[in-house]
């Protein structure tokens, strides 16, 4: 994580800051959906005090997570020319979405239990999705632009994309990653030449 402060009480502060936040990830990568503050405060080795001094409450913590996701996934995307062939961009769509929803899974999963209670989290699905249907839309921009129906097919190829579907192949189904992502190639294929 990136420390912008030069003062050097600041500089411990953000340190701090990113410790927490890293250990609240790391106990979500680990299962741990519901991780309570001791739990976090001694896995980044400080105080519950020290955690709530930095983060006012469970809704600013949970959105500094959030944060951390979205740049985990920033770092999972791709380019891809809307100008290339077909096939392969639905092959290097969906296994880029197999990258990006094997990252997020564990940030998912913890969001379904706690978005009735967490306005960072209910934002964070609806971030989540507004990036798919943006990436549907570049990619896929030249089928699209030939659609009789533009807005059904965006949304069919962002359901088809998406982690509830993806969470009913892996988590539901206990499928591999790899047949997950096949089934997806085979749903963007067929929406995309149907």
């Amino acid at each position: 994580m990136e420390y912008r402060q030069t003062d050097g009480r600041m500089q411990r502060s953000e340190r701090t800051r990113a410790l927490i936040v890293q250990a609240h990830a790391d106990l979500l990568r680990e299962g741990v959906l519901k991780p309570t503050a001791a739990l976090i405060a001694e896995r980044a080795g400080v105080s519950r005090r020290t955690l709530w001094s930095n983060f006012r409450d469970m809704e600013s913590l949970l959105g500094a997570t959030v944060e951390y996701w979205f740049r985990a996934d920033d770092e999972l995307r791709t380019e891809i020319e809307p100008g290339a062939p077909l096939e392969d961009r639905i092959l290097r769509f969906c296994a880029e979405r197999e990258r990006r929803l094997v990252n997020i899974a564990p940030a998912a999963r913890a969001a379904v239990l706690g978005e009735p209670d967490y306005e960072a989290l209910r934002a964070s699905r609806h971030g989540h999705i507004a990036r798919v249907r943006s990436d549907v839309k570049k990619t896929f921009a030249p089928e699209l632009a030939a659609s009789a129906s533009p807005e059904v097919l965006i949304d069919s190829l962002t359901a088809a994309t998406s982690w509830n579907l993806w969470s009913l192949m892996f988590d539901d189904h206990g499928y591999p990653a790899d047949r997950c992502r096949r089934i997806m190639e085979m749903s963007v294929r067929a929406l995309l030449q149907g």
